[in-house]
Order: C-alpha cells, then sequence, then structure tokens
C-alpha cells in the first residue's frame, strides 16, 4: 500500500495504459461471418454482398453477383441500397476492417441485417472458395 501511494503518478499511468490497451478489444465489432456461414446466407437466397473495397480491388476478384461501393462512397450512395432493407447485406473488404465500418454505417443508416465477412477476401479465397474477375 505504501508503494502505491508513494507512486501513485506510474501507478495511474500504469492503469490508464492498460486501460487503453484494453479499449480496443472491448468496442463492438458487430456481427461477423465466417466464410461458411457466409456461403449458407448467400444459398439461401435474400442477401445481398456489398464489397467496399476499391474499384481496382473489386475488378481484380470479388464475389459473383456483389455489389461494389467503396467505403469512402457508401454515406452518399448508401440510397442505392434502400430497396435491400429487407435482405441480409454481407459486407466484404480484403481484410475486415473496412467491412466493419461500413457495417456500422449500415447500421446506424436503420439496416437490420448487417454482417461483415470476417477475414475478408483474403479468407474467403484462403478457404478455396470461388471469384469472379
Amino acid at each position: 500500500m505504501k508503494f502505491i501511494l508513494d507512486n501513485i503518478f506510474i501507478v495511474a499511468i500504469a492503469a490508464i495504459s492498460g486501460g487503453a490497451l484494453l479499449f480496443p478489444a472491448l468496442m463492438p465489432k458487430g456481427r461477423r461471418a465466417t466464410a461458411l456461414q457466409v456461403t449458407q446466407f448467400i444459398n439461401r437466397g435474400k442477401t445481398l454482398v456489398l464489397d467496399v473495397r476499391s474499384a481496382d480491388e473489386f475488378a481484380a476478384s470479388h464475389l459473383r453477383d456483389a455489389k461494389n461501393i467503396p467505403l469512402a462512397d457508401l454515406g452518399n450512395r448508401i440510397a442505392e441500397l434502400e430497396k435491400s432493407k429487407t435482405r441480409t447485406i454481407v459486407v466484404v473488404c480484403q481484410s475486415g476492417a473496412r467491412a466493419d465500418k461500413a457495417a456500422r454505417q449500415l447500421k446506424a443508416a436503420g439496416f437490420e441485417d448487417v454482417v461483415s465477412l470476417e477475414g475478408g477476401m483474403t479468407a474467403w479465397t484462403a478457404a478455396g472458395l470461388p471469384v469472379t474477375k
């Protein structure tokens, strides 16, 4: 106890830095789905695959029937997705980080059933699943 009182600033800095390290892990990331689960969603129908990568990345390879709206343009082009509000929207990017951001944007815009592909296109291709070029 004496050590804590004598070094209160060091203890406070250690506690704050520990909290800052834990904060991202505790943040809600939204709903994620594995490549297998996304395949099941697509096979059931009533699913829109939204690819939020750049047009160049999309042109290189993408999931079949995916709609490409880059993350930077999503805020301006979200109206294009209005008719899909009742469908499951699977958001895809290269690794999953942009998809999480896009999923949060869609949720804020009133889309209820939004999932992001865990691991993105990297995980999809690693699983040997088909892509379109």
